[in-house]
């Protein structure tokens, strides 16, 4: 398999590392900022489904709980294709860093690439919101 071109999305979050993981790692609190997720995620085993829009259920798998700030996950669409998603959260002095490697897949071409680099931005930027300006669950 070929290297896929790849780019980093990230946002300063001005909280505790600690405490954006705790968040943002817990599944049932996607839907409040991951936007690909909005629909929410149903438990199913040790993966969740979520709802795909026009391409189906996906079911995605989340990296166990570590102290890391390691939120990786995998997303499987109906079609059988396994994307692998890396999110980290990292220590920043008082705050951290969440960042998203974004990977380019072989069938995508510009256009796309940019708009998902552009959604992934719109969702760290609804974490940033959401941990700055309210208390976490």
């Amino acid at each position: 398999m070929t290297t896929m071109p790849a780019r980093i999305i990230h946002r300063t979050i001005r909280r505790d590392w600690r405490t954006v993981y705790a968040f943002a790692a817990k599944p049932e609190n996607m839907p409040l900022w991951a936007s690909g997720l909005a629909s929410g995620l149903t438990r199913d085993g040790e993966d969740w489904i979520a709802d795909g829009g026009p391409i189906g259920n996906v079911r995605v798998r989340f990296a166990p709980p570590n102290d890391f700030g390691v939120v990786d996950h995998t997303v499987t669409l109906p079609n059988g294709l396994v994307v692998e998603n890396a999110l980290r959260i990292v220590p920043n002095g008082d705050g951290c860093e969440v960042m998203f490697t974004l990977l380019r897949q072989p069938d995508m071409d510009d256009a796309a690439f940019e708009s998902d680099a552009a959604h992934v931005t719109r969702d760290l930027e609804a974490l940033v919101k959401l941990m700055e300006q309210e208390t976490p669950r």
